[in-house]
């Protein structure tokens, strides 16, 4: 359900932009519809998770750059910011001595320390990669090129990441009878 409250904004502002081909229009969209998503999961759980704070901020200051100044660039750029803080973040946690990915994932696997380095890494790789190849896309192809990449290009991505990782991973997961 997470998921989907997560992805709730960026669906508006896909659906938005395709019926009004308006990019301001749809990032304002984007904007109101977090600013919800965070208010209900304040209402409803009295917490907020790191994440939708930073994609709260993110978009306010993102969004709201591409509004007043109304320079689309801004909106494009906030994916690949977002990406680089959370590779940016999972560093910075391993260099710390912790493994973000064990903190996310440690309920449903047990692994060695070396394969969550390994898997700590990977991600924040693949999220440096994925913001590089964000900016590519936003500034080498059309805008309507560039939104679908937005949903289904990162997101078709993501899965296939998290698909490659599950085969290298079920090496480590242990049958149960």
């Amino acid at each position: 359900m997470k998921f989907l409250s997560d992805l709730f904004p960026v669906l508006l502002f896909f659906g938005c932009y395709w019926l009004t081909k308006d990019m301001f229009l749809a990032t304002g969209i984007a904007i109101a519809a977090t600013v919800v998503m965070v208010a209900l999961s304040w209402i409803k759980h009295r917490k907020v998770e790191t994440m939708q704070w930073i994609s709260l901020a993110l978009i306010v200051v993102m969004g709201g750059a591409t509004l007043l100044l109304h320079d689309k660039h801004f909106i494009m750029w906030k994916p690949t910011v977002l990406y680089w803080l959370m590779g940016a973040g999972l560093v910075y946690g391993q260099l710390s001595g912790r493994f973000g990915m064990k903190s996310l994932m440690g309920g449903q696997l047990q692994l060695p320390e070396t394969i969550w380095k390994k898997l700590n890494y990977a991600w924040a790789a693949f999220f440096a990669v994925l913001g590089a190849v964000n900016l590519f896309v936003a500034f080498r192809f059309s805008e309507a090129v560039w939104v679908n990449f937005k949903l289904f290009g990162g997101f078709g991505l993501m899965i296939a990441f998290v698909v490659a990782q599950s085969i290298y991973l079920s090496k480590y997961i242990e049958e149960t009878p």
